[in-house]
């Protein structure tokens, strides 16, 4: 499992002093140090491996075709290195790595100045942080700089520790309300009697409450160094300038003495054979039973990952996946997966189902356990394999069309061994064949390899041996690597470029097109078709139905099934969603350009010739009934359910009509195949539509495609926009109980008579930009999050209609429920503040900076830009709205902002919403 379990990161606010030093760690910068050069080490498919002399690996993967600079370094420390009473802690520094240096003391604020869309995330085997930031060289010296500071001068200091540690205890509350990750702790710390891949990330909570600040200085002290890092540089820049940035801020960190207090031992915990079935009970409140199994498996540099990966495909793929067929074909389960753990050391292969309450627990464990079996006895098939195989390279392929992606994904092949291991993983997947699946699963998927059942006694037990994590360097020496990468173009993401080269058509039947095309690395290009439908009248009560209608497209048609589609999607590298609601359907696509008029064919079948399978529909209706039913003990599903029905009370069947979860679920249990056809047939077409596309592609040929697939699609109904009406209403408090939920939520919002034209918007924005946006330092997040440590997750969200003068303003907080008033006082006096005092010349100026930097690189995203082009196709809009927008935001005054929040955010029409365990945790 490529994709990381991963845990946002902690941000800082000013230090007041600077914790002492350990030894070979420089607290200033010289003045005029002198860095070592570099040594190049091997290139592979566009990324090159510097080497400096303190043991810092670089890899620089420059891309012209993206306007924007990634920058993330990855120290080699994760949760596998704590030891006892030090569960958590990799995590709580990552935290405390965010609270400043001496050179950089307000981390948030410079995040947000420069525009960045920052992270950072602790995972097994490491911990990760990175920018992604308009490609400009202040930009990029400024963010080298601030990863090499913190790399050895980060405070780490108590009266911080006091405070974010209450944060990351919130974190873990909030993951405590999720049954189904407690229960896959569970399952793991079972499976795993030794190694600490069995403990969670997140850590105990006791060992984050009382973790000495001391032990945390020496894990920093001890795992940021240069020899135990990885820096990554991908996107738009020049590679020779930024070598030499590199050498000046990293160069100068000397090589640490790992003779002494900074020995790093490797860890040698091995995890015994497993010698026979376990198993484990949760009982906790909950809506949706689970049954999951663990299998031991290799580290994913093992040449068995491959085939293991594959396995877990011919397992838990929907539709043609083998727990699929067995479970929720049959009616046992609502939903499955498999996830193989791929990690430094021997990892797991974990496997779940999900079940309705009333169905049978015992039997989905049966069908599971008997499922996992037959593939003992009963081989892969041919076409199992190669459709497994198509599902994982076509991600891999797609994410390597993307610097971005790239550089933050090398942090996991990175941790394993080297970075090069990711595209040995991809060539050694492309040899994967059904008798190395069925080696792999005879080896590993015993049951005395099974975390999951009864104890048994065996007279001849069969074991499940895990060789050890091969020789990684070994692997890769002599390594080079596929065919290079098609390059992109360096493109200028600004509106009046965009605008430059952006063609607007529309065909006879009503549906507009907005062709922008540009070369893009891989070749790659992104799709947006929405189709609109239906009057207020006529889709009335139709919710569900044209939520299931809209499912149901890629779930066969009258030429290919459910899986042909999936697998014909899967050869030709593209990703296609198609999301539905009453009055629109949005379909978003993701490929290359020898692949985007096959992908458009089918596409095209799939949206004009669904068949409505019957098992298929009770399927996709049982998933949602699942899910649904595992929402309705959650606190912020309960809590923004209540806001909505609040402040928008329209009546029941109406579009813009917010359901409770007990009426969703009625009408998904009521709802028929017939009735959604008919809603298919009554209510699709692109008479009413508009397709945008960015990237690689020959707009003519587009353009001819659009005509023959959708040019003659006429809907049978006619199309009338369901405005949106302001509704003026009266504050309120509303309470919602959620019994056994660690973790409560927290809502306050009104609604706004303004459009996002109007003068008063541009103003509104930057303000609340400063009172909730912006990377965690705005006013909420500095005195709820990082000053009082009230909550792990908190901000603010203003909104503005388009073509109705009907906004909103929102602003959420998750905590303990027990911090509720202290929560409470917090918000009101940070509002109060805000209305009373206003923001100072210097918020807005830094304000503007960075607000204005994030909009470029939000551009220069072409998954969202395509979004844009689409949605301005509808409002009749072109990018100079943007520009005018920036201009209007950039020069807006101190005065104008704070007379704007003062008109429209007033504290007595404030509706509140709290959702929480609020009965056994009273009120601190």
């Amino acid at each position: 499992m490529r994709a990381f379990f991963a845990f946002l990161i902690a941000i800082a606010t000013p230090l007041a002093a600077q914790q002492p030093q350990a030894p070979n760690r420089p607290a200033s910068r010289p003045a005029r140090a002198v860095a070592p050069a570099a040594v190049r080490g091997p290139t592979v498919e566009g990324i090159t491996e510097y080497d400096l002399s303190n043991g810092l690996r670089v890899l620089l993967f420059p891309d012209s075709s993206k306007p924007t600079i990634t920058v993330n370094i990855t120290y080699l420390v994760g949760s596998r290195n704590e030891g006892y009473g030090e569960t958590g802690m990799a995590h709580l520094l990552e935290h405390l790595e965010f609270k400043g240096t001496p050179h950089h003391r307000n981390i948030p604020q410079e995040l947000t100045e420069h525009g960045a869309q920052p992270n950072g995330s602790t995972w097994f085997d490491r911990t990760n942080y990175f920018e992604v930031f308009a490609a400009t060289d202040t930009n990029l010296v400024w963010a080298l700089d601030l990863e090499a500071d913190r790399m050895v001068n980060s405070f780490i200091a108590k009266h911080d520790l006091e405070s974010e540690m209450t944060v990351v205890r919130n974190e873990y509350e909030a993951g405590e309300n999720d049954p189904f990750g407690v229960l896959m702790d569970r399952t793991l710390a079972t499976a795993f009697l030794w190694q600490n891949y069995g403990k969670s990330t997140i850590g105990a909570r006791s060992d984050i409450e009382l973790v000495p600040i001391e032990r945390l200085q020496s894990f920093y002290h001890r795992y940021y160094q240069p020899d135990n890092a990885v820096l990554v540089v991908a996107g738009k820049f020049d590679p020779r300038r930024t070598l030499q940035l590199v050498e000046r801020d990293f160069g100068r960190i000397p090589r640490p003495d790992r003779s002494g207090v900074l020995r790093i031992y490797p860890t040698y915990t091995v995890e015994p054979t497993q010698d026979g079935e376990r198993s484990v009970t949760l009982r906790r409140v909950g809506d949706v039973q689970v049954v999951a199994a663990v299998y031991h498996v290799p580290a994913g540099s093992d040449s068995d990952f491959a085939a293991v990966d594959v396995l877990s495909e011919v397992l838990g793929s929907a539709p043609s996946g083998r727990l699929y067929k067995a479970l929720v074909d049959t009616k046992k389960a609502a939903e499955v997966g498999a996830m193989a753990f791929q990690l430094r050391e021997p990892g797991v292969l974990f496997l779940y189902a999900r079940v309705r309450q009333e169905d049978s627990l015992d039997s989905a464990r049966v069908a599971l356990e008997r499922t996992v079996d037959s593939v003992l006895v009963s081989a892969p098939t041919a076409e199992e394999v190669e459709r497994g195989k198509a599902a994982l390279l076509r991600s891999i392929e797609l994410n390597l069309n993307n610097s971005m992606r790239v550089g933050l994904e090398l942090s996991e092949w990175a941790a394993m061994g080297d970075w090069r291991l990711l595209l040995l993983y991809r060539d050694r997947l492309k040899g994967v064949t059904s008798a190395a699946v069925q080696r792999a699963a005879t080896r590993y998927l015993l049951p005395s390899n099974r975390t999951l059942g009864l104890f048994i006694p065996t007279a001849a037990p069969v074991r499940a041996e895990i060789p050890a994590a091969p020789d990684v360097a070994a692997l890769v020496r002599d390594y080079h690597g596929d065919t290079a990468r098609v390059a992109g173009e360096a493109f200028d993401p600004s509106p009046a470029n965009i605008e430059l080269r952006v063609a607007r058509s529309s065909l006879p039947n009503g549906l507009r097109l907005a062709l922008l095309p540009k070369k893009t690395r891989g070749q790659s290009v992104n799709v947006q078709l929405r189709l609109r439908y239906g009057t207020a009248t006529t889709v009335a009560g139709k919710a569900v139905v044209a939520d299931l209608a809209a499912d149901m497209l890629l779930r066969g048609t009258k030429h290919h099934t459910r899986q042909q589609i999936r697998d014909s999607l899967d050869r030709l590298q593209a990703r296609v969603n198609i999301f539905g609601g009453s009055t629109a359907t949005t379909v978003v696509v993701e490929t290359t350009r020898p692949s985007l008029p096959a992908v458009l064919g089918l596409l095209g079948e799939v949206l004009r010739e669904p068949v409505f399978d019957t098992t298929e529909f009770h399927s996709l209706v049982q998933e949602n009934l699942a899910q649904i039913e595992e929402q309705k003990s959650e606190p912020s599903a309960r809590a923004s359910i209540a806001l909505r029905r609040y402040l928008n009370p329209f009546p029941k069947g109406d579009p813009r009509y917010t359901a409770t979860l007990d009426e969703q679920a009625a009408d998904y249990a009521a709802a028929t195949v017939a009735e959604t056809h008919r809603f298919y047939d009554d209510f699709f077409g692109a008479s009413q539509a508009e397709l945008s596309v960015v990237g690689d592609f020959d707009p003519a040929q587009i353009k001819q495609l659009a005509a023959e697939k959708l040019g003659d699609w006429r809907s049978a109904q006619a199309y009338l926009r369901v405005p949106a009406v302001y509704q003026d209403r009266p504050d309120t408090a509303i309470v919602i109980e959620t019994p056994d939920k660690a973790n409560a939520f927290f809502y306050a919002g009104l609604n706004l008579r303004i459009r996002d034209d109007e003068p008063d918007y541009a103003a509104l924005l930057l303000g609340n930009y400063m009172l909730g946006g912006g990377f965690l330092n705005s006013r909420l997040a500095v005195r709820i999050r990082q000053k009082d440590g009230l909550s792990y997750g908190v901000g603010s969200f203003v909104g503005a209609g388009t073509l109705d003068s009907v906004g909103s303003f929102t602003t959420y907080a998750i905590y303990a429920p027990q911090n509720v008033r202290r929560l409470e006082t917090d918000f009101h006096e940070e509002m109060d503040r805000m209305l009373k005092d206003g923001f100072t010349p210097t918020e807005v100026e830094q304000a503007k900076a960075g607000w204005l930097q994030s909009r470029e690189v939000g551009r220069a995203q072409d998954q969202s830009l395509v979004g844009t082009l689409a949605s301005y196709l509808f409002y009749g809009r072109t990018l100079a709205y943007d520009e005018e927008l920036e201009r209007r935001v950039a020069a807006l005054t101190p005065d104008a902002i704070n007379a704007v929040m003062r008109k429209y955010l007033v504290p007595g029409k404030m509706v509140v919403v709290e959702a929480g365990d609020f009965a056994s945790h009273p009120p601190q």
